[in-house]
């Protein structure tokens, strides 16, 4: 699927929103930082001063007084950190996790989304690209900090000696933009390297899931293999960003060092030819010592926005991703006698289809091929945008792609025999949410036939399922799930396969279920299976071959008039 971005949305606006709507934290943060270095910026002033005019002249109330003013000034200096730096990292998280929430709440969007990527994928943006992207913010911060600190040495410099002052005004900033042009470098290599873990996080996903059928035909070693040639790859990427950070950041040193070599041998030689007193050269060495600290910042500043800007791109990609169908916006339809109704709908391998499901019925669906099946249930779940598939769909007598997304989900529950439960307690994964007690969800367990999951443990309800229901079996699995879908009590439900990891005693009892908890009221139910046990609980069967209605009728009288249906069923 080729990721398609929603207008308006990129990497720039990622990060300009996260400045915006963290501003209060971030202004706050800056002043403060910008305080503390400025402060610092003044520290080796303040101890030229004090040599010049106390230590110099053995005045010992001005020492005092110099004194308590380096305190006073390292008090500011602490307090203005301490609390700017607060207020910095507090920005980072706030904007992390509400770039986090977004991710997930467009993730779970019911419309879907094209961006393209696969659940670790997505894993992987929500944990990782979430953060890296926040940190712009404390860019911001870090740049604003580290520019004031080389203007306030800068202006003390120029007091001292104006070429001095004026020198450095004018060579850091020749060379933040010389070090910036390693930028794009970065940028690159940064998204590279998110890429590729991105990739390799997607493919142990894939891999941990399916691990018990690797497993089962022996593919192990194979996935084992397939996997450390991804992550070697990653390894290789991540290398070669790690070189060209180091590259950077070596730069940023040497031409730091040289900087504050060239400055110090000025004010050295200034000093010797009688223009600096000794406290004026002890505050220029200071400083330029000092201006070290702030420039090796801005050379850090370049990397972090380098992966702020790789990242934001990538949280770009899934929040702008633009939805995979546009239903319309009307609520949910009142009940009709027709609940359900296809009208020769073509998508995938179906052609020319027309089902009805009344109000009350049980219609069985019989696909000779699993993959018209599943066409089927792919359409009923709504996920196929409207342009994809011929003809009409109709809930309630309303054509679907009328209805908004919501409704459409409220009135049809589509429920697969690949069942997704939680971790959590079985009560919470039936329930789902709702505040519902004992009684009804013992009758939605009972007619799924899974009363041996609450007998087999003491907690009952209150048992603790483990991520996937990997505690249960295959067929606890489906008939929870099953059980989940009645205490819902959906207006239409559909089933597919809900018993293909059953026993054939249990599946009786299930139909059994089904059938007195769905064949009667308003309620329609659409059974797509092979299963003769529950063909057998229908009001009726239609049977589909080449993606084609080609019978329809009674299960019993199929039986006897089908030949093709007959030996299907009872093979």
């Amino acid at each position: 699927m080729t990721p398609v971005a929603a207008p308006g949305v990129s990497g720039a606006v990622v990060l300009r929103r996260a400045l915006r709507r963290q501003r209060g934290r971030v202004v706050l943060g800056i002043a403060l930082l910008c305080i503390h270095q400025a402060a610092e910026a003044l520290i080796p002033v303040a101890i030229g001063v004090v040599i010049d005019r106390a230590v110099a002249t053995g005045d010992v109330r001005a020492l005092a007084l110099s004194l308590g003013g380096l305190a006073a000034l390292f008090t500011v200096l602490a307090f203005a950190y301490r609390t700017g730096a607060r207020m910095a990292y507090a920005a980072v998280e706030h904007e992390a996790h509400a770039i986090r929430v977004e991710i997930a709440r467009s993730a779970l969007d019911p419309h879907g989304h094209r961006s393209g990527m696969r659940d670790g994928e997505l894993l992987s943006v929500t944990a990782s690209d979430a953060e890296l992207s926040a940190l712009v913010v404390r860019v911001a911060g870090l740049t604003a900090a580290a520019l004031t600190a080389i203007v306030v040495a800068a202006v003390a410099l120029v007091v001292v000696d104006v070429p001095l002052g004026l020198g450095v005004l004018i060579g850091v900033p020749l060379l933040v933009v010389a070090l910036q042009r390693m930028a794009p470098l970065l940028t690159r290599r940064s998204t590279s390297q998110q890429e590729a873990l991105a990739a390799t996080t997607a493919l142990a996903v894939d891999l941990v899931t399916g691990l018990r059928v690797l497993r089962g035909i022996g593919a192990q070693d194979h996935a084992a293999r397939r996997y450390a040639g991804a992550s070697r790859h990653a390894l290789d990427v991540t290398l070669r960003a790690a070189t060209t950070k180091g590259l950077h950041l070596g730069l940023t040193t040497m031409v730091n060092g040289l900087f504050l070599a060239t400055v110090a041998g000025v004010a050295g030689w200034l000093a010797l030819q009688g223009r600096l007193t000794i406290g004026e050269l002890v505050a220029v060495v200071g400083l330029a010592q000092f201006i070290a600290e702030p420039v090796q910042t801005l050379g850090y500043c370049v990397q972090l926005f380098a992966m702020a800007r790789a990242s934001a791109g990538r949280v770009a990609r899934v929040l702008g991703a633009a939805p995979v169908d546009r239903p319309g916006s009307a609520g949910p339809p009142a009940p009709a006698s027709t609940r359900l109704a296809l009208d020769s709908v073509r998508y995938a391998g179906l052609d020319d289809v027309s089902l009805r499901v009344g109000a009350g019925e049980i219609l069985g669906v019989l696909a000779y091929d699993p993959s018209d099946a599943e066409a089927l249930v792919t359409l009923l779940t709504g996920r196929v945008p409207r342009q994809d598939y011929g003809g009409t769909l109709h809930v309630d007598g309303v054509p679907a792609d009328e209805l908004h997304i919501d409704a459409v989900r409220a009135t049809v529950l589509v429920e697969q025999h690949d069942v997704a439960l939680f971790e959590g307690t079985l009560r919470a994964n039936l329930s789902a949410g709702a505040d519902l007690d004992d009684t009804a969800l013992r009758a939605a367990v009972r007619a799924a036939a899974a009363q041996d999951v609450l007998a087999a443990h003491p907690h009952g309800f209150d048992r603790v399922l483990t991520e996937r229901g990997a505690n249960l079996s295959g067929g606890q699995r489906q008939r929870i799930g099953l059980a989940r879908a009645l205490v819902v009590d959906p207006p239409v439900l559909v089933l597919h396969n809900p018993t293909t990891a059953v026993d054939a005693v249990t599946e009786g009892l299930l139909a059994e279920g089904l059938a007195s908890a769905r064949g009667a009221g308003d309620r329609g139910t659409v059974l797509i299976t092979t299963s003769p046990a529950l063909l057998r609980v229908t009001h009726r069967v239609a049977v589909l071959d080449g993606g084609r209605i080609v019978a329809e009728g009674p299960h019993d009288h199929l039986l006897v008039s089908d030949a093709r249906y007959r030996e299907e069923i009872l093979r």
